[in-house]
């Protein structure tokens, strides 16, 4: 599946969701960081990738927090785009 596909796909499941949100949830979800816990283990693999010696259930970790990661950075951006259209309103 091509990435524009990829992205109808999630637009289609994630607009109920957004639907759903208020302004005071929609900031909280854009404001969502990792906690230093995460961050700190995220940043070491991602070190480690980066000097290739990532073991292989390290960059199966690994593959797992981008994924997360990178849902996290759809819902934040869907949380913004609500927000933009409430302040224009």
């Amino acid at each position: 599946m091509n990435e524009a596909s990829l992205s109808r796909v999630l637009d289609r499941v994630l607009d109920p969701f957004t639907q759903c949100l208020t302004a005071d949830v929609a900031r909280r979800i854009a404001d969502l960081r990792a906690d230093p816990e995460t961050q700190a283990r995220l940043d070491e693999l991602a070190d480690k990738a980066n000097e290739g010696g990532l073991s292989a259930m390290e960059r199966a970790e690994y593959d797992k927090y981008r994924e997360a990661f990178h849902f996290i950075t759809i819902l934040q951006a869907k949380a913004r785009a609500f927000l933009d259209r409430q302040s224009a309103a």
